[in-house]
């Protein structure tokens, strides 16, 4: 409907679920729909109460792309350079995030819809899946970061192929890729990504963080600049209550309760 916002979002012990909410077209990311995912990515990242960041499409489709069509409707459209620079800024939010993320995938991811769920750590998908880099069957080029993911997940030879080919592969095949992280039965998709959710949120916030980044980083870096920003992190996560509290809750044969607060005050 019109009045419906274009991104809907939901609160649930401690996990963010961002759905974009275009079923008509797939949810194709128009410009409205880029500026509020956007906004909503930059304020989950300095949010303590999110935790977790769970990535979804309404109407039984991930995501469309980019809609190409929604430009021929503006009136002074940007230059190509400003509105890419903007779409790029939204994809090292989604990347440099200090909360994990997940991208709950049914129906067509493709395009820059495939490389947002690529964007996320995890990706679940039901055997309905389909992915595309369909660019190149739009004379456009890769882009939200698919020429720097594909390679790092696939290899340099399949990322060609997927790139240059720009065809479309089902869930079983991404999956065998290593571009899905969980192939999970549509009836169970909900659930799974629920349980899921509150475990990452339930994890330890700021060693969460750590580990994130350090894996980002370290796929560039060499074993010397590894252990270096390991150890960098693990004394930031040293100057935290949760190490101590999942020693005393390990010696309590209990479950620990992260809050990622300061020991040090």
């Amino acid at each position: 409907m019109p009045d419906e916002p274009v991104l809907l979002t939901e609160r649930t012990e401690g996990v963010l679920t961002l759905t974009l909410n275009r079923p008509r077209r797939k949810n194709a990311l128009d410009p409205a729909l880029w500026s509020a995912l956007g906004e909503a990515l930059a304020d989950a990242g300095t949010d303590p109460e999110v935790r977790a960041v769970v990535l979804t499409g309404a109407g039984g489709d991930f995501c469309a792309g980019a809609d190409l069509s929604a430009r021929a409707g503006e009136s002074a459209p940007p230059h190509p350079l400003h509105r890419m620079r903007k779409i790029n800024d939204i994809a090292l939010l989604l990347h440099e995030l200090p909360k994990p993320t997940v991208a709950k995938v049914d129906g067509v991811a493709v395009g820059a819809g495939w490389n947002l769920a690529l964007g996320c750590d995890l990706v679940v998908a039901t055997p309905r899946a389909r992915f595309s880099q369909i660019f190149a069957r739009r004379g456009l080029s890769l882009d939200f970061g698919g020429s720097w993911q594909l390679p790092r997940l696939v290899g340099l030879q399949q990322a060609k192929r997927l790139a240059l080919l720009a065809e479309m592969i089902d869930a079983a095949q991404a999956e065998r890729l290593g571009l899905v992280t969980w192939l999970v039965a549509a009836e169970e998709l909900d659930a799974f990504v629920a349980d899921l959710g509150r475990r990452l949120a339930a994890g330890p916030p700021v060693a969460q963080a750590q580990n994130k980044a350090l894996l980002n980083e370290g796929v560039d870096r060499t074993l010397r600049d590894a252990l270096t920003n390991e150890a960098r992190a693990q004394t930031v996560n040293f100057a935290t209550e949760d190490a101590p509290a999942a020693l005393a809750a390990f010696n309590e044969k209990r479950e620990p309760e992260f809050t990622g607060e300061w020991a040090v005050k």
